[in-house]
């Protein structure tokens, strides 16, 4: 089989994903506080190829690319002012963090509220939490001071859902918390449309190398004289 098959296959693939994380990034880019998710792509091992008659070492070849994971774009974003008491952006770097089932998150999705038993949540109702790991109380008057919440550094995060990241807090960030504002999306929609279009044609390049080394097996097997 032709190794030049897998090599263009491969490389179909990791563009359908790269394609797919561009179109999340995209639908998301009027998300507060979401952080564009880009695909890492590494090569599979070289293919040593050598002389079939003498053993001479020819050369090699790639077999071909793979994802070989996910990163996001941490860059903090702008702040956009909405004057809700229970919105909350950070002005620098850092994040906040919440309590869900599968454990504690990190967001830069400031947009809380306050549940029935009066404490402050994201939209999804999990508890927002203060530096010390515990449940943020909303007053009678239905705000809470800044300096209430939680602001975590958290290197090499690692997406969990659109606005949720997992990782290991290690100790307070260094930015501080801005009420009644919200971070923007950190997705440029021009940019990710121009990733989107160049992605799309590096997929329709394998089609094209997929299709014309098909075509060149055929015209090779027709040409074998019959025995």
């Amino acid at each position: 089989m032709d190794p030049g098959l897998y090599i263009a296959a491969s490389g179909m693939l990791a563009e359908q994903v790269r394609q797919s994380q561009l179109a999340n990034n995209l639908a998301n880019a009027s998300t507060p506080g979401y952080e564009p998710q880009q695909a890492v792509q590494s090569s599979f091992g070289a293919l040593l190829l050598s002389n079939t008659a003498t053993g001479q070492t020819i050369g090699a070849i790639n077999t071909g690319v793979k994802i070989s994971g996910t990163v996001i774009d941490a860059n903090p974003t702008p702040l956009q002012s909405t004057g809700q008491p229970l919105d909350f952006g950070i002005a620098g770097a850092g994040y906040f963090a919440v309590r869900t089932t599968a454990g504690v998150r990190y967001t830069r999705d400031g947009q809380f509220q306050s549940n029935s038993a009066g404490q402050l949540v994201d939209q999804n109702g999990n508890a927002v939490l203060s530096q010390t790991g515990q449940p943020i109380p909303v007053d009678a008057q239905g705000r809470v001071s800044p300096t209430a919440l939680g602001l975590f550094n958290v290197p090499n995060a690692q997406p969990q859902g659109n606005t949720l990241l997992a990782g290991t807090a290690a100790g307070a960030a260094t930015g501080t918390v801005k009420q009644g504002q919200l971070n923007e999306s950190g997705v440029d929609p021009v940019l990710t449309m121009t990733d989107m279009i160049s992605s799309l044609r590096a997929y329709q390049a394998g089609q094209t190398a997929i299709q014309t080394i098909d075509q060149t097996m055929q015209e090779n097997a027709s040409s074998v004289p019959a025995l």
